[in-house]
């Protein structure tokens, strides 16, 4: 099974890029579960900051669209206008 040179390094690559992205998925994912588990409004306020560097750390990496981000943004901004404004 001889491979080239080039198509080693694309494998090793990939396989690093491959890691990085879901690295970095799982992160997103996971600040944006522990903010729809806070209890508190306090508690989201603190973890919203949280979660738009994250997913605009994603948008620069390349791992998630500009428009996928910005609705996830928009849609963590939209339950915690709905929190504040019941009590």
């Amino acid at each position: 099974m001889a491979k080239s040179l080039s198509v080693l390094k694309t494998i090793r690559q990939t396989r690093k890029r491959r890691e990085r992205n879901r690295y970095l998925k799982a992160r997103i994912r996971g600040i944006i579960k522990k903010f729809m588990k806070a209890e508190s409004v306090e508690e989201k306020k603190k973890l919203l900051p949280q979660c738009y560097a994250l997913i605009d750390k994603g948008v620069s990496k390349g791992i998630l669209h500009r428009n996928t981000a910005a609705r996830k943004k928009s849609k963590l901004a939209k339950l915690l206008n709905e929190l504040e404004k019941k009590g």
